[in-house]
């Protein structure tokens, strides 16, 4: 990029248990460096800015702090019940599958903080709304990546680090690599497997021959291509139910980092339905140069702001930093670059595919289901940090192995391999705290205290009848 070096439009982050990716951009010469996160983090909310240290906000109001802690804990205790490889065989899968994330979300949050945060936890984590996902598939999307606290943490979270030089880097090296097999700007839009051998054709009508295929694309997109033969009836059906989430991702560029000089590190979560902006990380290169706070747009606000200009985009996104930073820095930025994800036709939107509800009980198990010499991978079809590049490596290796098994060249018991943690980016354990565990949820509290209550008012109203000589002895 002329202006700021270079910038990363698309996928950026990795952070500890994403060993594959880790291993891959280091066999590829790549180094990482740590998203700031040595200053204060800010929560927004009702035009407020409350200064925090830790992975999520904390709650003054008692009421609001049980309902959060309750909601956390009731998420991750959910997912350990789903297996990561196939959520669709939980025991309440059937249950879990016909109901939204935002029916879940009501049934668990008692106050209307806990659930507009809940929201936005499911906004920024899968780019949709609660009503639009499964809450099963959702459940399983969290737990898929280390629970609530690892998916939404910066440090020691799924957001820790970026790649010095940008990610971009992995497909051009790897690119390099492979040298002039790799064919761009060439979308498929025929695969024939009526032969011995599969013909794939192209846009310009190139056709190219091979064995076996592996398609890495997202699901929806595969229905762009013609089959022979058609695809299998599920498969058919499947690829038509799942549609891609909704993001633009937008970076906002100024002459000085002004928010660490008080003492703000960039992190911003915004609870304001006029802000187009829910969560912020600084972006700044690892040297400090280009300073840059990064924002998404997600889900109804990218439908909302889509048509708005760029121009139009900025200024409302510089607003809102403003207010929640109290600068008038803010407003003044002397770059910006955005991406709508919404636009890119060879996407279809991002970060990954979203299961509304009864599409991962009905469909989730062909959804790695070779089809005769065609076998999927794409992030959608990862274990571990589906939607993440991590996910992607995991997936792509995976029927790689699968392939090879089919010829015979390694054993069925070595498709599916696990991967070493990384040493240079460990992950530390998740802790929670004594009353963390152990605190009552709302209606347990309300619980708890109105038996107290009846038994004391019980106590009380039987010394006073012995006192006024009401009780006799038989």
């Amino acid at each position: 990029n002329t202006h700021v070096k270079y910038v990363d439009l698309g996928g950026a982050y990795v952070g500890p248990t994403q060993n594959r990716i880790l291993r891959l951009s280091k066999e590829l010469g790549l180094e990482t460096y740590k998203v700031n996160e040595v200053e204060r983090l800010i929560y927004y909310r009702k035009g407020k800015s409350y200064p925090f240290k830790a992975p999520l906000p904390s709650m003054w109001n008692p009421f609001v702090y049980l309902d959060y802690n309750n909601l956390w804990r009731t998420l991750d205790d959910m997912g350990k019940e789903i297996p990561a490889d196939a959520p669709w065989t939980a025991p309440h899968a059937e249950e879990w599958d016909k109901i939204t994330m935002k029916e879940l979300i009501d049934r668990l949050c008692w106050t209307t903080v806990a659930r507009r945060f809940a929201t936005l936890f499911v906004n920024i984590n899968v780019t949709s709304e609660p009503h639009e996902v499964s809450a099963l598939w959702f459940l399983w999307y969290v737990k898929q990546c280390g629970g609530t606290t690892r998916i939404f943490s910066t440090t020691n979270g799924g957001q820790e680090r970026k790649f010095v030089g940008g990610s971009g880097q992995i497909c051009e090296r790897l690119m390099s690599h492979l040298g002039d097999c790799v064919k761009l700007k060439s979308p498929v839009i025929r695969i024939d497997q009526t032969q011995d051998i599969v013909i794939v054709e192209t846009l310009d009508h190139e056709t190219f021959k091979a064995k076996y295929i592996i398609s890495a694309i997202p699901p929806p997109l595969t229905a762009k291509i013609h089959y022979q033969p058609p695809l299998p009836n599920l498969r058919n059906q499947f690829i038509q139910r799942v549609p891609m989430g909704c993001v633009i991702k937008c970076m906002v560029y100024y002459r000085e980092n002004f928010w660490r000089k008080k003492d703000y590190c960039g992190s911003m979560i915004i609870q304001d339905e006029e802000s187009p902006i829910e969560l912020t990380l600084d972006d700044c290169k690892p040297d400090g140069s280009y300073p840059a706070i990064m924002g998404f747009i997600l889900a109804r606000k990218a439908r909302r702001l889509v048509n708005l200009t760029k121009e139009a985009r900025k200024q409302k996104i510089c607003e809102i930093y403003a207010k929640v930073l109290d600068s008038e820095e803010a407003l003044h930025p002397i770059h910006y670059e955005e991406k709508n994800w919404c636009e890119e036709q060879y996407s279809g939107g991002c970060y990954t595919v979203y299961f509304p509800p009864g599409i991962m009980t009905q469909y989730g198990k062909i959804l790695r289901q070779p089809f005769q010499r065609i076998y999927f991978a794409g992030t959608e079809t990862a274990t571990q940090w589906s939607g993440y590049m991590e996910g992607a490596v995991q997936a792509g290796e995976r029927a790689a192995r699968e392939i090879l098994h089919e010829m015979g060249k390694i054993s069925k018991s070595e498709i599916w391999q696990p991967e070493p943690p990384s040493l240079d980016v460990p992950a530390f354990p998740i802790k929670t705290t004594f009353w963390e565990r152990n605190m009552p949820s709302i209606p347990g509290c309300l619980k708890f205290f109105g038996w107290s209550t009846f038994l004391t008012s019980a106590a009380a109203m039987g010394l006073f009848a012995y006192q006024k000589g009401l009780l006799r002895k038989n």
